[in-house]
């Protein structure tokens, strides 16, 4: 029932418009304008001046039920065309997996539904800005809408994700003294520095959490030309498995690097901290969901999101959600990022029978 070369039409239209976080409008206008085509009536929520959410709901019900997806992008460092191509069922292009691919899928389950029945089905549709910066958007979001569920359409290759992983990211500086380069090796040395403790945090993960994935990024000095820099600044991204002790970590990475840093200045910060969740893959939409599953021929196996995402959000407001949308996680937020269009119709006839089951019940 789902109509593919319109599907397959808004994805690679959706990909050629640049949309990294903070810069959506060009997007947001094309959406409403298909959603009116497509007689989804939508409302606009405000996340900031020229930003904003687009939510299509039944303005007469109540959906206990949000399809959510982001429409921004990562911003393309070192990328050179943003833009979609095609080979065979691939289609590359950023955002393609995360999540223009997800995004797509529910637009096309939503306008099937209206097309086979003459009307909105009974849940929701948000999709959100932001997700990739400051996730602005579904924080925006939860403030004015509730919802007891939501499937949030991160690329998880069609496996429905019950759980979800926690992130912590923290920041370091170190600071030196700015001298000739000839003379670096008299003085203390930011970078120098910057590496031991990231050498020490390395191998303290590796040996006492293994189960951490860390990711060392944006490690930057001040830029002084042939001298050695007096500052330098990285981030650590961890992800850990649901139900981890974060309070735990945190305090555990403070004391490694007081008792192991004399002699360096050093400065920490935890910027971003959010828990992961995980949920019994129990209740009515569980059920409901495993029961499309299985109609559809489809392998059930829940597991669990191992990046983090708006879904951590929702659950922090008391939205219970599984992570659920087309392509690979491994695919996203790099330089030849692509979804398998097969992938994107699956989990649109996905959605499409998951609210054809709500309507049941």
């Amino acid at each position: 029932m789902i109509n593919e070369e319109r599907l397959r039409k808004n994805l690679l239209e959706m990909i050629d418009i640049y949309s990294p976080s903070g810069k959506e409008e060009e997007i947001l206008e094309y959406l409403e304008t298909y959603l009116k085509e497509a007689q989804l009536i939508y409302e606009q929520q405000e996340v900031e001046e020229g930003r904003y959410n687009l939510i299509v709901q039944d303005e007469n019900q109540e959906p206990r039920v949000a399809f959510v997806g982001h429409v921004d992008t990562v911003v393309p460092i070192h990328i050179d065309d943003y833009r979609s191509e095609e080979d065979g069922d691939t289609i590359y292009g950023l955002g393609s997996a995360d999540m223009k691919g997800g995004v797509a899928a529910i637009i096309e389950a939503f306008a099937t539904y209206r097309e086979l029945y003459g009307t909105l089905p009974p849940a929701a549709m948000a999709l959100v800005v932001g997700e990739e910066a400051a996730q602005d958007g579904a924080i925006r979001l939860v403030e004015e809408y509730g919802y007891d569920w939501s499937i949030v359409a991160e690329p998880t290759n069609g496996v429905p994700c019950f759980s979800h992983y926690g992130y912590l990211e923290m920041e370091l500086s170190t600071a030196g003294r700015r001298v000739h380069a000839s003379m670096a090796g008299r003085q203390t040395h930011a970078v120098k520095d910057m590496l031991r403790v990231l050498l020490r945090l390395s191998n303290f993960l590796d040996k006492k959490y293994p189960e951490i994935v860390y990711n060392i990024r944006d490690l930057n000095s001040t830029s002084c030309g042939f001298a050695s820099p007096e500052r330098c600044e990285t981030a650590i991204d961890m992800h850990f498995p649901p139900r981890f002790p974060a309070g735990d970590l945190m305090a555990e990475l403070e004391e490694e690097l007081y008792e192991n840093t004399a002699g360096i200045a050093l400065e920490t910060s935890f910027v971003t901290v959010r828990p992961g969740y995980d949920l019994p893959v129990k209740g009515p939409l569980a059920r409901g969901l495993k029961e499309v599953y299985e109609k559809l021929g489809l392998s059930w196996n829940p597991s669990s999101f191992v990046s983090d995402s708006d879904a951590a959000i929702l659950w922090r407001e008391g939205i219970r959600t599984v992570v659920l949308g087309p392509g690979k996680l491994e695919d996203a937020h790099t330089q030849d990022e692509s979804v398998d269009f097969a992938s994107v119709v699956s989990a649109a006839t996905i959605y499409l029978a998951l609210m054809e089951k709500l309507a049941q019940t």
